[in-house]
């Protein structure tokens, strides 16, 4: 051993460090162990005679002892009597993050609670009640944790650090909805919150309740009412409230009675992460907007179907014949619509440069207008309003398979030597799309209709999946406003999915912050 330790000075320092451990160790259970072997050693007998005796004790000597041999032992019953907890730094407060109508009662909470022992809170307008049962539960329920809606600092910081350490417990005021106005479901006293009126409606002769100008059909008098109370809602604006804790039928009181009062939050500091998230997400799109302002040619992922437009409109030209471009089959006002638009406008001037024919058959009479509207700007832009014809683009009708089988007729009678499908579609996607496959024309599509993709996928040539749609008009007009929209969303989504790497590697080793700070609490 000696011979390995020399020379090794660490591995000495290392070996004293854990040898004086041991000896520390030791020295702190030396008093444990004395006890442990005293309670063990039996009481030396008193000697005949000396005052420990117990016959010859006095009364004084009796009282100090323990237990005397052979009495029977007093205060039975106080020995047996329970001993109820009594919480210990109890405060109140308005609720956080609510429309006024709650307070809420929070106190420490005792190690190793079972339910054994009951909390319940009473509720009061006054000092002087009456008191009214609010909310009573087992001693093991209702921590603070559980309510991350209302209290975010505890949730997201302390719930790892301090697990159960704090009780709470929402009263409200005001449950509006929770009592109806028949008389058999009101029990008396009055429910907390709630003001009971006798009812002051119309009466018939014998005094009784009834509904104004309802008439029973076979006797031909008014029907009696069933509403014998009214009941209305109300607001107290300052309530007292009474802790009381219960075990075996023992009960404790808390000494001071609580006084609060509730009131309106205009902020929900429960939704603080989303407010944070928004605003760095929206940095994030200003800061590309500017910078797409600056450098018009910032790089997005090639998109191949929009690559094809021009070789589409391009052998439309050659083969001297159409080209068919549909909107889909949804409404100006949602967006698949609107993103079918954008891509429409770079087509039509891409058509007009070709001196080409543009198709465009409609649904919707709304859609129809911005069509004419975004064609002919679009020809105008290529230097050629004079080749645009307003009947080009026209309506069809707005059911669903009668505007299928009206474009499926104008494929099959003109032709056109490349079909556009973008937009949300239906069922009859797939209708449109075998249809134009079997006239032999290019087919590019685009939706971020899922249930519809894999026949557009595998009918057509080029297929915009999802966003690819949303993010065509940025590809093919290279706008700094909408170029630097889908860089910085881009950039969001490049952010989510780290965080949702990090957070599940931290989540294996039994870190839930990241977690917590996503969750949408509430």
């Amino acid at each position: 051993m000696g011979y390995l330790l020399k020379g090794h000075k660490p591995m000495r320092n290392l070996i004293r460090l854990a040898t004086l451990i041991i000896i520390l160790a030791c020295l702190c259970s030396l008093p444990a162990i004395g006890q442990e072997t005293g309670a063990e050693v039996p009481d030396k007998p008193a000697a005949a005679g000396e005052p420990g005796d117990a016959e010859e004790a006095g009364p004084e000597a009796l009282e100090d002892a323990d237990i005397v041999i052979g009495m029977e032992p007093a205060g039975e019953e106080e020995a047996s009597a329970v001993e109820v907890p009594l919480p210990s730094q109890v405060t109140v407060g308005d609720l956080p993050n609510d429309d006024g109508t709650a307070v809420y009662l929070t106190w420490d909470a005792f190690p190793q609670e079972t339910s054994d022992v009951t909390y319940t809170v009473y509720l009061a307008e006054s000092r002087d009640g009456p008191w009214f049962e609010a909310v009573s539960f087992p001693a093991n329920e209702e921590y603070m944790e559980e309510y991350g809606h209302y209290f975010p600092g505890f949730f997201w910081f302390q719930k790892a650090r301090h697990p159960k350490s704090r009780h709470v417990v929402i009263v409200e005021d005001v449950r509006i909805g929770e009592f109806n106005r028949t008389g058999e479901e009101i029990m008396l006293p009055e429910p907390v919150g709630f003001t009971i009126e006798p009812n002051v409606g119309p009466k018939n002769e014998d005094g009784e309740p009834i509904e104004p100008g309802v008439i029973d059909e076979l006797t031909g008098e008014e029907v009696v009412s069933q509403k014998f109370v009214e009941v209305e809602p109300r607001k107290v604006g300052t309530m007292f409230l009474k802790l009381t804790s219960t075990v075996n039928g023992e009960t404790a009181t808390y000494p001071e009675i609580l006084e609060v009062g509730a009131r309106q939050n205009w902020f929900d500091t429960g939704r603080l992460n989303v407010l944070i998230f928004a605003v760095l997400f929206g940095a994030t799109v200003l800061y590309f907007i500017a910078r797409a302002r600056r450098d018009p040619d910032l790089f997005i992922r090639k998109i191949s179907g929009l690559d094809a437009v021009d070789e589409a409109i391009g052998r439309a030209t050659e083969m001297g014949k159409p080209i068919l471009y549909l909107n889909g089959m949804s409404s100006l006002a949602d967006l698949p619509t609107l993103a079918a638009l954008n891509i429409l406008g770079r087509v039509a001037r891409r058509v007009a440069n070709y001196e080409s024919k543009l198709t465009v058959p409609c649904r919707d009479p709304i859609v129809l207008t911005v069509a004419q509207e975004i064609v002919k700007a679009g020809y105008a832009d290529a230097g050629r309003p004079d080749a645009y014809n307003a009947d080009d683009i026209f309506f069809l009708t707005e059911d669903q398979f009668s505007y299928a089988a009206a474009v499926c007729g104008i494929m099959m009678r003109d032709k056109p030597a490349a079909n556009f499908f973008m937009g949300y579609y239906y069922a009859e996607s797939l209708i449109l799309a075998e249809t134009g496959a079997s006239t032999g024309a290019i087919q590019i599509a685009g939706t971020d209709a899922p249930t519809q993709l894999p026949f557009f996928v595998t009918t057509c040539d080029y297929t915009l999946i999802g966003e690819e749609l949303y993010a065509a008009s940025a590809y093919l007009s290279r706008e700094p406003l909408v170029l630097g929209s889908l860089k910085g969303q881009d950039m969001a989504k490049v952010f989510m999915m780290f965080m949702i790497v990090v957070g599940t590697l931290l989540m294996t080793f039994g870190v839930n912050f990241v977690k917590d700070l996503f969750k949408a609490l509430g």
